[in-house]
């Protein structure tokens, strides 16, 4: 079977669900998009400051699987005991299955990922009154992933189905204008049987002076540099991985020097020197997940402690999370244990920003699991009883 089953394991187009998250829905429709004018090349202003005990948590699903949501999912968290409240669901996004958020934490964008795949911006409200700003097209199929540039100019996304990865300005306003660029991943050639390229990520390296594209179909991560004015891609490296990795999701070390990339087919992690200077991504030895060969783990996604101490990778195939000791200031990872998720399918993972509590997205068992995070010593403790969301395939804690 070709990359696109590997990855997506259900099939788009079935009939939208009527499940919805446990709590009453809070509608709100869209509006046109205001003018994409660009802002100067400015950091993004810090974070508001928030005063409630609890803090937002907005939930990804695929609106157009049996048993999916109907919208990007509305939740709130309690930091102390990880406790998860649904407070809704923002409808008027089909198929919200990645999300992020603007540096300054007043957007969040999903991508919309469908064959005419697009990029939403919601205009995040303190009450809870968020507001659709539009919707762009990616300009290909199938987009599984999205960023934002350190700034905060410009948005970032990977269309998984076309073998792309397309760039959009962001307004002051937060909403989002005509795409700028658009390339797609023609060379090297794809890997084995795989039917083409298949972008599955696309992100910033944590000084923002080069992007970083996962292509699963090619086996190759992708260095572009981005011209923050125009808002151009352009090329200047690729580090290719052995034939049938399939990396999926590369998470760089706090110090910048070094990321680690979780290979999806071939069911392995790998440790990658970067050199910030040129962009130069260097893989080094597959490693192992803990969890058997190549058809035992179908890793998703791996998550760094914010001292870089630890690492957490998921694995959708036995449902675990594999603990990894962080050495030698990144450039090592050495296998701890791997503990139950608590679910099925853990698509996705995120940390809290204070990096206390990690939330795992688990696809098939419609539930989202919290843990607390021993920062010192690196174990995991369950965060109470799993919160029901259907089809639940990301976590965005902020």
């Amino acid at each position: 079977m070709g990359g696109v089953n590997r990855r997506r394991f259900i099939g788009m187009g079935v009939l939208a669900a009527t499940s919805v998250l446990a709590a009453p829905a809070a509608d709100a429709r869209p509006s046109p998009p205001g003018p994409a004018t660009g802002t100067a090349d400015a950091p993004a202003a810090p974070s508001r400051p928030r005063a409630a005990a609890t803090r937002p948590l907005f939930l990804g699903t695929y609106t157009s699987a049996a048993g999916g949501g109907t919208g990007v999912g509305l939740a709130t968290y309690d930091p102390a005991t990880g406790a998860v409240s649904g407070t809704g669901t923002l409808t008027g996004v089909e198929n919200p299955s990645y999300l992020a958020v603007h540096p300054d934490g007043g957007t969040l964008y999903t991508v919309d990922e469908q064959q005419n795949g697009g990029v939403t911006a919601i205009a995040l409200a303190e009450d809870g009154d968020h507001r659709i700003l539009g919707t762009r097209s990616t300009g290909g199929a199938g987009p599984t992933h999205l960023s934002v540039h350190p700034r905060g100019r410009w948005l970032l996304s990977a269309n998984y189905t076309s073998g792309s990865v397309a760039v959009h300005p962001v307004d002051p306003s937060g909403a989002l204008g005509e795409r700028t660029d658009l390339v797609t991943h023609s060379a090297p050639p794809p890997g084995p049987g795989q039917d083409g390229p298949h972008a599955h990520q696309i992100i910033s390296s944590p000084d923002g002076g080069h992007v970083l594209a996962v292509d699963l179909g090619n086996d190759t991560v992708y260095t572009y540099r981005l011209d923050t004015s125009a808002g151009t891609l352009a090329q200047v490296s690729y580090a290719r991985l052995r034939p049938g990795a399939g990396p999926r999701h590369l998470t760089f070390h706090p110090s910048g020097a070094y990321a680690y990339l979780a290979n999806e087919l071939d069911n392995t992690v790998v440790v990658c020197a970067y050199d910030p200077g040129s962009g130069l991504l260097t893989p080094g030895e597959p490693q192992s997940t803990g969890t058997g060969g190549a058809d035992g783990g179908f890793p998703a996604q791996l998550v760094v402690t914010g001292n870089g101490a630890f690492a957490y990778l998921a694995n959708r195939g036995p449902n675990t999370l594999t603990r990894y000791a962080v050495g030698a200031g990144g450039a090592t990872l050495r296998l701890l244990d791997t503990v139950p998720v608590g679910g099925d399918f853990p698509r996705q993972l995120a940390l809290s920003p204070d990096g206390n509590l990690l939330f795992a997205a688990n696809q098939r068992s419609n539930s989202v699991t919290v843990f607390h995070v021993d920062q010192d010593g690196g174990g995991l403790r369950p965060a109470g009883e799993p919160f029901t969301s259907p089809v639940a395939v990301c976590a965005l804690p902020l």
